[in-house]
Parts: C-alpha cells; sequence; structure tokens
C-alpha cells in the first residue's frame, strides 16, 4: 500500500513539474520576430580596405581583412555604443590576406602566396593575445577559410588563377586541415577530367586557353553541413558546385548549375544602361548562375546550399591572355533565331549587354544561337544534391525598383545588376530562419525569410548612404552577440567599413 502511495505521489510531481515547464515554456516562448535596424558603422581604412569579418565570442572582438593594409584589423565590439579599436595584426610577412573564420579562440587566415599562382597558406592565431600559434601550406591562392562547426577542421577554397599572361595556371584545390594533428589534405579535380564533355553538356563551364578541367575550376567559397560530413564548394566561373565527402576527404561529385532563361514570366531584366528606362523586360537571353558566396542550412532535417548568384568573367590581358566577354552589339548573331527586324543589337535593347564568348556559338561557325550573360541577378536554394529548389528570379531588381528605385544601379544593367554577392542565414531557435543577401552594386542587404525554402518571402531592404559594396555578410546570433540580440555585420569593400545592424524584436 505504501508503494502504491508513493507511486501515485510521484506521478503527481511529474504531472505539476511538466505542467510548470508548459508555462515556463508559454512565458518565455523563443521571439522569432526580427526587425534588424543599423546600429554602428565602424571604420577600417580607405575604398577596398574592409572585406570579410568575423567574431570571437571568447573577447567579443571583430576581425577584419584589411586589403589597403595588409593586415587584419581589430575592434572590441563589447559596447556597441563604444566600440574600442586594438591593435591589428600585420601580415607583411605572409602574403595578403583574403578570408578569416573563427571557431573557440582560434583565428584562421588565409594568405595568397606572391606570385599567387604559387602554394598559399592559412595562419592560425590565438584570439586571446593574437599570437601566430600554426601556419600551414596549402593550394594556390586560397581565397576562403572557414571551420567546420565542431572547430575540427579548416577548409580552404584555394581558387588557382592563372597568371596575366594565361601561362600558368595551376590546379584549383581544396584544402582540409585537421587542426589536432596538423595534417593537411589537398583535394585537386583531376579526377573528373574525363568527365568534361558530360559536364560541359549539363551546364558546366571549361573554357580557360588550353586548361584541363582540374586547371579551371576555381573553389571560391565553401559551405559546410552542421553534421561536420560534408561540404559544399562554389566554382563561380565554372557555373557549378562541387560536394566533398568530409569523412574520406573525398570530392564526390561537381554539379553543373545550368542556366536561367530570362525569356520567362518572373525572370525579367533590364538589359541595358543606355535606355533611359529602368524596366524589366524578357529578352532571348540565359543567365549561368556562377554563385560567389554560399552557405548551407538545414531546414526540418533536410539540407540546403543557398547561392548568391553573382556571375563572373576572365579577363587577363597579358600575353597572349585571355579576354572571355564582349557586348552583343559586338558579335554576330544567327539571324535565323535573332531577326534583324528585332534590332537587338542596338544598345537601347540587347545591345550593351555582356556576354560570354565560349558559350553560345553552337555549331562553331562564328554566329551566336544563344546569348548567355554572367550570373542570375538573384539568390538560388539548392538541393544537397544539386537540385533547384527556389530561384528568387526577378525579386531582388523588382523590390529594388519597388521601394529604393534610386539605389536600382541602372550603370549596371549591362553587367550583372546588383551583383548578389554574399548569403548568410540567421536559424532562430530552429523555428524560422532569415536569410540576407548582400547586394554589392546597389549597396544593400536583402532580408528573407526562407522558412518554407520552396517559397520564401521578401522582408524589407538593409541600406544606408550608398557607395558601400558589401562584400561580406556575418550573422552572430544573440546567444553569441554581445549585446544579447542577434547581429548583422555587413563589410564593405567601397566604403572601407564595417556596418552592424541589430535585431530590436
Amino acid at each position: 500500500m505504501k508503494f502504491f502511495k508513493k507511486l501515485v505521489l510521484l506521478a503527481i510531481l511529474s504531472i505539476a513539474f511538466s505542467c510548470q515547464d508548459d508555462d515556463d515554456s508559454q512565458q518565455n516562448p523563443i521571439n522569432t520576430e526580427v526587425n534588424f535596424q543599423f546600429k554602428t558603422t565602424i571604420n577600417v581604412g580607405g575604398e577596398g580596405a574592409s572585406e570579410i569579418s568575423a567574431f570571437d565570442p571568447l573577447t567579443s572582438r571583430l576581425y577584419t581583412v584589411n586589403v589597403e593594409s595588409n593586415e587584419i584589423t581589430v575592434n572590441n565590439i563589447n559596447n556597441l555604443d563604444a566600440v574600442t579599436s586594438e591593435n591589428s595584426i600585420n601580415l607583411d610577412a605572409y602574403g595578403a590576406p583574403n578570408s578569416i573564420s573563427i571557431n573557440n579562440g582560434r583565428l584562421a587566415v588565409a594568405v595568397e602566396a606572391n606570385p599567387k599562382q604559387n602554394p598559399g597558406s592559412v595562419l592560425l592565431f590565438d584570439t586571446a593575445d593574437n599570437t601566430l600559434v600554426n601556419q600551414y601550406t596549402v593550394g594556390a591562392l586560397p581565397d576562403m577559410v572557414t571551420f567546420s562547426a565542431d572547430g575540427k577542421l579548416l577548409l580552404v577554397a584555394n581558387e588557382g588563377e592563372p597568371n596575366d599572361d594565361y601561362t600558368n595556371d595551376p590546379l584549383g584545390s581544396i584544402s582540409i586541415i585537421e587542426v589536432a594533428s596538423d595534417v593537411v589534405t589537398t583535394l585537386d579535380f583531376m579526377s573528373f577530367n574525363g568527365q568534361e564533355s558530360i559536364l560541359k553538356n549539363q551546364g558546366f563551364r571549361v573554357f580557360g586557353p588550353n586548361a584541363s578541367l582540374a586547371q579551371d575550376v576555381e573553389p571560391e567559397y565553401i559551405a559546410v553541413s552542421d553534421d561536420n560530413t560534408t561540404a559544399w564548394v562554389s566554382l563561380q566561373e565554372n557555373n557549378g558546385i562541387a560536394r566533398i565527402d568530409l569523412v574520406s576527404k573525398t570530392i564526390i561529385a561537381i554539379y553543373p548549375l545550368g542556366h536561367k532563361d530570362y525569356s520567362l514570366a518572373g525572370n525579367e531584366i533590364d538589359a541595358s544602361d543606355e535606355d533611359n528606362i529602368t524596366q524589366l523586360r524578357n529578352w532571348p537571353v540565359y543567365g549561368m548562375y556562377q554563385p560567389d558566396g554560399i552557405t548551407h542550412v538545414s531546414i526540418n532535417g533536410i539540407d540546403y546550399v543557398i547561392s548568391a548568384n553573382e556571375g563572373d568573367s576572365r579577363e587577363y590581358e597579358g600575353n597572349p591572355g585571355y579576354v572571355g566577354e564582349d557586348r552583343v552589339k559586338d558579335i554576330n548573331l544567327d539571324t535565323a533565331i535573332f531577326s534583324e527586324s528585332e534590332d537587338y543589337q542596338n544598345d537601347a535593347n540587347l545591345g550593351r549587354l555582356k556576354i560570354a564568348l565560349s558559350e553560345g556559338d553552337i555549331d562553331n561557325d562564328g554566329d551566336y544561337e544563344a546569348l548567355y550573360s554572367y550570373g542570375a541577378r538573384s539568390f538560388s536554394i539548392w538541393s544537397a544534391n544539386g537540385d533547384l529548389v527556389y530561384d528568387s528570379g526577378n525579386n531582388i531588381s523588382q523590390n529594388i525598383l519597388n521601394i529604393t528605385p534610386d539605389a536600382f544601379a541602372d550603370n549596371r544593367s549591362d553587367d550583372k545588376a546588383a551583383e548578389p554577392e554574399a548569403v548568410e542565414v540567421l536559424n532562430i531557435g530552429n523555428e524560422r530562419y532569415i536569410l540576407f543577401v548582400g547586394l554589392e552594386r546597389t549597396d544593400q542587404v536583402m532580408v528573407y525569410d526562407i522558412t518554407n525554402p520552396s517559397s520564401p518571402s521578401f522582408l524589407s531592404i538593409l541600406s544606408r548612404n550608398g557607395d558601400e559594396a558589401p562584400e561580406g555578410l556575418l550573422v552572430i546570433p544573440r546567444t553569441e552577440s554581445p549585446n544579447g540580440k542577434d547581429l548583422l555585420v555587413v563589410s564593405n569593400e567601397d566604403s572601407g567599413t564595417v556596418t552592424i545592424y541589430e535585431n530590436n524584436q
């Protein structure tokens, strides 16, 4: 009988505690609202100074790649109302910095060699005192570095750009650094050389003079899965994304991204900077997605890769060099497809649009049967296997025209428009996912709700005074933020500043 009474008492207590937990969760629900507002601006240097930033929650220091001074600029943002400058990290002895990443009190810096076709390096600093603790040799032109979520790996995108004469074209590669053992594994794409024809037929580009696929690929940016087993790498100029198995340390796939059809409803563009009007229209042109920044997010247990579809051409004006673009008015069009009566080569129509010379002359007769322009003027959401889940179509341009028409940047209509450069996601309690898209040419950041990845919704535009050119985005969640609010840190290349926005919800 006593035993039975004890069971009843335990059950009553269990229910009471359960009800108390429910009451607590109802009294203190996760606030998933967002209202990002300008907080402060930090001056880093002159034009081109500020590129990429990283935050160390252990010291409240914000580190920024300062190209102008060849250093890592350091600011303490513990008090956002009174940011203080600290001693910078000079890199003159090592090379030119391109990217940084921070994990658990360690700062990694990707540094290119001189000349940049030589192997680069990654420097590892202790953020407690900013002393150098290690240096690793990686591939040519390390353009982006990032820690895995658990901090055990450092991943490096080695772009491997050629010299100006295009006579030295190193392999594009990915370096994987095991931080605990200091083991560096550098992966190249030579195993894909035999797949070049198949990949090109699917929209992948291999076009450098006398270059194999392994030489031609130029890894740009890396996104890592939450479970640290997979990484995705944007191959911007090549119009693809590579997938890496971090357990076996192998490149397991290249996903050609194909093309975006600007003749379809919802994909309208402004193709001319000399038509004296800002108007989005359909045109018989394709866009190559060519993502720059990418990021990973897991929503309801499903992995997605999000890309900022900036686009990029190649211009190497050495001897012999290589210039891969021209304007529509300066090429020969196949009149059986592009009727002369439509006057496509008029500057007010498609004449000013820059297109890729390596694409579109299908029968190699010197006339172009199709036109492929740089970038997709959008952001896209891809599955883990490179399938398109969502593309924002003309949403970026349309919202700029509707809300901030003076920022439309019509002078860039012929050349990648607003130029989506970077993407970052704020995960609010695994309940709501906010996407930020940095626009280099209109000096803005677009804010979207992507909780439903197949149907994102536009929320707002963040912008300041122009001439900023956002290059890098960094989200600091409220759990790590010095003021307990979600922060968005924007590194601005043209103004040499860092702008910080805070979520006032």
